[in-house]
């Protein structure tokens, strides 16, 4: 490649990464400032949990039509509008005097970052050919990612602390904007032929897939804080069944459909978007129960916290790293295999500092080796996820994995969660830490179990050297 068109490929990549930055550096840090937030706005009651809740399901509900958007309306046009989405709601959150303004910054958060994350994995995906420039594109991306989950927890108790809650979303207005701008300059345009030649949006599998995903991830996220039979929490559900099982038929009967069910034909993508489901359900779910460790069982404050999440951050960035490596020596099948099977490793480990006397330094060898299986997993799942999809599908296919992604999040906490809670009932003081701490474990050794769930499901991948260059495809002249 000629050395003007390496460095615009990599300040690109630059930005894709800094974009994966922002986002997951946003999942983390409304937790720490959560409490604050509830406070000063005059919360009820359960209710400040939505200023989480309605980002999760905005974002798992609209993912799909995310991918979507990208592949017809252009990837950078999606991208840069994301950014923008998510630099204005972040502004309207921390600008927010009252419960419902905040959660609908909120929401349209989520919309933004349901645009954000199938954008920016397809213009990786196109403006790296399949084979090792990509999976080190995909690689760095991942790197970054890992290191928001850090910076998240990190920034949002200093900030907190220094400035008050606000400040946790005013960091995200000069950051996406700055972003936003830059891809215009950095990032190539999109294709005007390219877009002009796609078909129709399909309207009717947007607004059914749409509709019933945000109302299953309603449901997933609600049912443990309302209750499982709650009226409303049914008929979420039932609701989500009639709207998907449309869809279904719109998709088989459509000449243009949203989402080719030809795609499922592809092997490589079906495991690397079941991949995407597991990962998020087990290695996804461990942050939760570990704040949970930290904060209610050893008494840590926000910043300690964040400090103590330093060493698994550490751990994923070098695993997603290893993973790029791994891939293009030993193929993606074994790289997963290899990445779930350090994962049941080092949640097992991980399970021995889930005790109200157990010290930091216990939990330390569980959350290096989970942390880099975990790293191994995240960058060979994107790798499945991308290997023999056409350039015009890209934007679709990874919005059928973060789709996965999301569901597998909402899921996986969901059961966990209430496993993790069935002992503290009527417990308070001295008992109540004791009884988070067994419920912890519990669900940590489950989150292992499912870990070993991955392995099988990863094996399912042909058997071939992944990372052996396909047919090249021009890219076109964008996590």
């Amino acid at each position: 490649m000629p050395a003007p068109d390496r460095r615009r490929t990599g300040g690109s990549l630059a930005l894709l990464a800094l974009a994966q930055l922002i986002f997951s550096l946003d999942l983390n840090i409304v937790y720490v400032a959560l409490p604050d937030i509830g406070a000063d706005l005059g919360f009820s009651g359960q209710t400040q949990q939505w200023v989480i809740s309605a980002y999760v399901v905005l974002a798992g509900g609209f993912l799909l039509l995310g991918g979507r958007a990208a592949d017809l309306l252009g990837r950078r046009r999606t991208f840069v509008a994301a950014l923008t989405v998510y630099a204005l709601s972040s502004l309207a959150g921390g600008l927010a005097g009252a419960p419902g303004v905040i959660i609908a910054a909120r929401a349209v958060q989520g919309i933004g970052g349901a645009l954000l994350l199938p954008s920016t994995l397809s213009l990786l995906n196109t403006l790296f050919e399949e084979g090792p420039r990509r999976n080190r594109a995909l690689a760095v991306w991942g790197g970054a990612g890992a290191s928001g989950l850090t910076v998240g927890a990190l920034l949002g108790g200093v900030l907190t602390q220094a400035f008050g809650w606000p400040a946790v979303f005013f960091v995200n207005v000069p950051l996406a904007g700055l972003v936003a701008v830059a891809a215009l300059f950095v990032i190539p345009d999109d294709r005007r032929g390219a877009v002009r030649e796609r078909r129709r949006f399909d309207l009717p599998g947007a607004l059914t897939v749409t509709g019933g995903a945000t109302l299953l991830v309603f449901g997933l996220v609600q049912g443990p804080e309302t209750g499982w039979t709650d009226p409303p929490i049914i008929g979420a559900f039932a609701a989500a069944a009639v709207l998907l099982a449309a869809f279904a038929v719109i998709e088989a009967r459509g000449a243009d459909p949203l989402m080719p069910f030809g795609l499922l034909r592809n092997r490589s993508l079906v495991v690397g978007v079941a991949t995407t489901f597991v990962f998020m359900g087990t290695f996804g779910a461990l942050p939760y129960f570990l704040t949970v460790l930290f904060q209610n069982v050893h008494g840590f404050s926000a910043l300690e916290t964040g400090l103590a999440f330093l060493v698994p951050s550490v751990a994923i960035a070098t695993g997603t790293q290893l993973g790029e490596r791994m891939v293009g020596r030993f193929g993606t099948r074994r790289t997963l295999v290899v990445g779930f099977a350090a994962g049941v490793a080092g949640t097992a480990l991980l399970a021995a500092g889930c005790d109200v006397d157990a010290a930091f330094l216990t939990t330390v060898p569980g959350l290096v080796v989970s942390g880099v299986g975990q790293g191994l997993v995240w960058t060979a799942m994107w790798i499945a996820a991308s290997t023999g999809v056409a350039p015009e599908r890209q934007g679709v296919a990874n919005g059928m994995a973060s789709t996965a992604l999301n569901l597998g999040n909402a899921i996986g906490l969901a059961v966990l969660t209430a496993v993790a809670n069935a002992g503290t009932g009527g417990r308070t003081g001295d008992l109540l830490r004791a009884a988070i701490a067994d419920g912890g474990r519990t669900a940590v050794l489950l989150a292992a179990a499912g870990m070993a769930a991955g392995m099988l499901v990863a094996l399912a991948l042909h058997r071939r050297r992944a990372a052996a260059p396909a047919p090249v495809q021009t890219p076109p002249v964008e996590v």
